[in-house]
């Protein structure tokens, strides 16, 4: 081979991993930064403090992160020179269901490496008799389960997780009779944005399943770790197999700008090749053979020699017999570069590196990275309400098992805690019983940050002082018991009048000291005395009468005003009209044809032919004289859509223009005839082809149905921000999102409820409830006002249909928001993706655009993205589907890696060297 095509050859491949790795060559350092480590020895005495002679690191007790367990040493057969300090001891925990670490301070959103380490060492004089398998969350999340097979084996699990608040817990949780639970060592790394950005936010982490560092010429007792690796990962040196050769350089291995991966210099100076005409080959079982468990693969390759121009290293990579990436790759001598990808649906996966018939050296690898995608989906309490029942803890020392999330999971609901778990937001404490709890001092303030509480019961303690105006601010507070404590002084204006007004329920009687709780300076009568309650029943009889009779004109005059809208024939005196009636009614100045009904006749021969119907009428379908197919929107008299409604579809369509937008062509009004003229979707409706049962039916593909979900939202995104004033659809949904030609050109359609706003600076409009059941905005049900997030929010219960293929009423009246939110918080995204695309999509990309649609659909419209950010969102998704990047995830499992070389020319047996992927790893 020349040297040119050997040189293309690699440029090529360098061009490729762009794909891969999106990189520009430019060389980048890693000086050492341990900014934000954490790093915590479990069971070491409280003021221990040291810095770890292997890794020159920092540790800390971990008194001041947990109150709860049992310190003890190893036996000292295991302690020797080669034992890393952090594994001289460790907590145990023999009691309580749910043990954890609150590990603070963290930066909220930032990546973070979660590293856990187990060595028994025989602590309890028990040896194999005290081995334990327990499971390991991460907050709410169920992280893995930890099995400790050997007491002189060290086992480690680490993850990648995005922290979405200043700290996280890590907890563990026995299983009855398999042991107790015990954890050596605790670290947090936190990891750049740009490290592993398939972990974008906290509802996708990943466990690392293995990470191996190849080619060094003798088995090593240390592992490369910090500072070798900046970001202290831990890569585990792989033994030869026999068949293996390794090979090294003493040069620096640069990474590359915007490198995904980063592997330090010292892990790709080593690697692994074969004889001429081998493959290298590794391979890996699925635990229990379960073939949901979802791989993210990254194998790393760098050139360590350079070649003449006659060598050339070419290679091309095969799963299970399978071409794994499309092209050949030749590695770039003295610079990193990754392939990778994910793999699903297997119980093993054999990857077999081979040369091409063009390639003078067998093929070279030089690390590998292996990981679990985990679901970490479940949402954690309200930071605020765990902020606040966190410094209530401390400050009245409570001495409850309250550990880890106030709320979840909901099997280790804290003692005397009460939670809302609503779909769309995180759990909210809304009761909180600490009677009889030995309470004393003042009543904190940390209460007042409970926003979402509604029954405070603080009965039957020794609280003193004055009890707080505070406590009336809360805003659903409607239960406060401060009976039986000691408090001084008169009881706040504010908690009296909201107990009279009926909307709190005030209980403060048996206080030992006195309370003044009557307007005036003269009664202090406790409350609760008869004499107090006739005060207090008067008032509050008299506030009900006036309310009721304020509610009942209110009522009346809706009611009436709701006639005046709804009934025709019911006009002010003067005559005049709404604004939005006058709007309506105004004549149709069409710049585009208008046509007699005659003519309508003509080009519909006779109406001959409806391509569809819906509350309006009938669509048909029709030719100008040109030839040009249209779609002629008759409206008949029994029509549920109103006059001015079919009209007002007219008014708005003359002024938007955008490719994805339904164009209209002309209009009729000739009589009692209206029609509207819309250029022809040859294809019809997104409803239609998500719904379609038909035998030769040929589903939409996932890089279809989100090339239709991008047209559609692009043109919402034109409604809302280019249209002066903004204008918001009001009815969007599947039916009316038309699809044209062989691509699939999606555009927004029926704009007869379309409700423009006065100016640009309106925000939202109070208006009567239209649309469809199922698309509609909850909180523009309730409230009435009409907001460019009620199309987002119907928006997003489209892209559940496109995901799911389901209508958005399920059988059972079930709503698809709640059915989706149920599957995917459990990361069971398989029983959500609509089966008919059979497995042939990106997993990330759904997941992907999943989520968006639950954001779409929050309850508050607050919380839901822009159109112009759903728009980027679906674009990144798109890119992914097209890209050769594929992300899924599903919960952790283990296995074992087997690797050897064999010959790339046969069906070869695997009989490698076993490496245990998520059990002990080496000391």
């Amino acid at each position: 081979m020349s040297h040119h095509g050997s040189v293309r050859t690699a440029l090529l491949w360098l061009i490729s991993m762009i794909c891969f790795t999106h990189v520009a060559l430019f060389a980048r350092g890693q000086a050492p930064d341990t900014l934000g480590f954490i790093s915590i020895d479990c069971g070491s005495p409280p003021s221990a403090a040291y810095v770890d002679a292997i890794t020159g690191l920092p540790y800390v007790s971990d008194a001041d992160f947990i109150d709860t367990g049992v310190s003890h040493n190893v036996s000292a057969e295991y302690v020797d020179a080669s034992l890393p300090r952090p594994h001289y001891d460790l907590r145990s925990f023999p009691t309580g269901a749910r043990n954890c670490y609150t590990v603070r301070p963290l930066t909220p959103g930032t990546k973070y490496l979660v590293r856990a380490t187990f060595l028994h060492g025989n602590y309890d004089g028990l040896g194999d008799g005290g081995l334990a398998v327990f499971d390991l969350y991460l907050g709410v999340n169920l992280w893995r389960t930890v099995n400790i097979s050997s007491v002189s084996s060290t086992f480690r699990a680490e993850i990648i997780s995005v922290v979405p608040d200043d700290y996280v817990h890590v907890c563990l949780v026995g299983k009855k009779g398999l042991g107790t639970p015990f954890i050596s060592g605790l670290e947090l790394r936190p990891l750049a944005d740009e490290l592993y950005p398939i972990v974008a936010n906290a509802s996708m982490s990943m466990d690392v399943h293995g990470r191996h560092n190849l080619g060094p010429e003798e088995r090593m007792d240390v592992n490369f770790r910090y500072p070798d690796d900046p970001h202290d990962r831990i890569w585990k040196v792989l033994a030869n197999p026999r068949s293996w050769i390794p090979t090294n350089t003493t040069a620096a291995v640069l990474n590359v700008a915007q490198d995904q991966f980063l592997v330090p210099s010292a892990v790709m100076q080593t690697a692994a090749t074969v004889d001429d005409g081998f493959s290298l080959q590794f391979y890996w079982d699925a635990d229990d053979s379960n073939k949901a468990f979802v791989y993210y693969v990254a194998l790393h390759f760098a050139e360590v020699r350079a070649l003449n121009s006659s060598e050339a290293r070419i290679c091309e990579i095969n799963l299970n017999n399978d071409l794994w990436y499309s092209k050949p790759i030749s590695p770039v001598y003295l610079y990193s570069g990754a392939v990778f990808g994910t793999v699903t649906g297997k119980t093993q996966y054999n990857y077999r590196i081979e040369p091409t018939n063009n390639s003078t050296l067998p093929p070279i690898m030089n690390a590998l990275e292996i990981f679990l995608m985990v679901h970490t989906a479940e949402r954690a309490t309200d930071g605020g309400d765990v902020s606040a029942i966190m410094a209530i803890k401390a400050k009245y020392e409570i001495n409850r098992n309250w550990m880890g999330d106030p709320c979840g999971p909901k099997i280790y609901l804290w003692e005397g805690v009460s939670c809302n778990y609503a779909i769309s937001s995180p759990p909210r404490i809304i009761s909180l019983n600490l009677s009889s709890t030995e309470l004393t001092g003042e009543i904190t303030s940390a209460f007042r940050n409970l926003t979402a509480l509604q029954t405070l019961d603080l009965s039957l303690n020794n609280l003193t002082g004055n009890i707080p105006e505070f406590l009336a601010l809360l805003p659903s507070l409607a239960v406060l018991d401060l009976t039986g404590n000691r408090f001084n002084g008169s009881v706040p204006e504010s908690l009296l009048k909201r107990s009279q007004e009926g909307s709190l329920k005030l209980r403060i009687e048996a206080n030992t000291s006195s309370i003044d709780n009557g307007p005036s300076k003269s009664d202090s009568q406790p409350r609760g005395t008869k004499r107090n309650n006739t005060a207090v029943i008067v008032p509050v009889v008299v506030v009900v009468v006036v309310v009721l009779l304020v509610v009942a004109v209110i009522v009346t005059v809706l009611f009436c005003r709701r006639r005046t809208e709804n009934d025709p024939s019911v006009r002010p005196l003067n005559g005049s009209h709404s604004k939005e009636e006058n709007e309506d009614d105004v004549s149709l100045q069409f710049d585009n044809r208008q046509f007699t009904y005659k003519e309508l006749e003509t080009i519909t021969n006779s109406f001959e032919k409806s391509i569809g119907k819906g509350g309006f009428g009938v669509v048909y379908l029709g030719y100008l004289e040109d030839g040009t197919p249209v779609a002629v929107k008759t409206r008949t008299e029994s029509s549920s859509q109103s006059h001015n409604e079919f009209l007002g579809e007219a008014l708005h369509l003359i002024r938007v223009h955008h490719r994805n937008l339904v164009n209209l062509v002309g209009h009729c009004k000739d009589g009692q005839h209206s029609a509207l003229i819309y250029e022809y979707m040859s294809e019809g409706t997104l409803q239609e082809k998500l719904r379609e049962k038909s035998p030769d039916f040929v589903p939409l593909s996932w890089r279809q149905r989100l090339r239709i979900s991008l047209d559609s939202a692009q043109g919402l995104e034109y409604l809302h921000k280019a249209c002066k004033p903004p204008l918001i659809h009001r009815d969007v949904k599947t039916a009316n999102i038309l699809l044209n030609g062989s691509n699939l050109e999606a555009k927004i359609a029926d704009f007869g409820l379309s409700k423009a706003f006065n100016n640009d600076l309106q925000s939202h409009v109070s208006t009567r409830v239209v649309g469809t059941p199922g698309y509609l905005d909850p909180e523009y049900y309730t409230s009435f006002q009409l907001s460019e997030k009620s199309d987002v929010y119907s928006f997003g219960i489209v892209l559940l249909e496109v995901v799911t293929g389901q209508p958005p009423i399920l059988p059972e009246s079930v709503h698809i928001v709640q059915w989706a939110r149920q599957r995917l918080a459990k990361g069971d995204i398989e029983s959500v993706v609509d089966g008919n695309m059979q497995g042939r999509y990106d997993l990330n990309s759904v997941w992907k655009v999943a989520d968006l649609a639950l954001r779409c659909t929050e309850q508050a419209s607050s919380q839901r993205p822009s159109m112009a950010d759903v728009v980027v969102q679906l674009k990144e998704s798109l890119e992914l589907e097209e890209g050769c990047v594929k992300v899924q995830s599903s919960y952790a499992g283990s296995g074992d890696l087997y690797a050897e070389s064999g010959d790339a020319r046969s069906q070869s047996t695997h009989s490698g060297v076993a490496l245990d992927l998520v059990g002990p790893a080496a000391r």
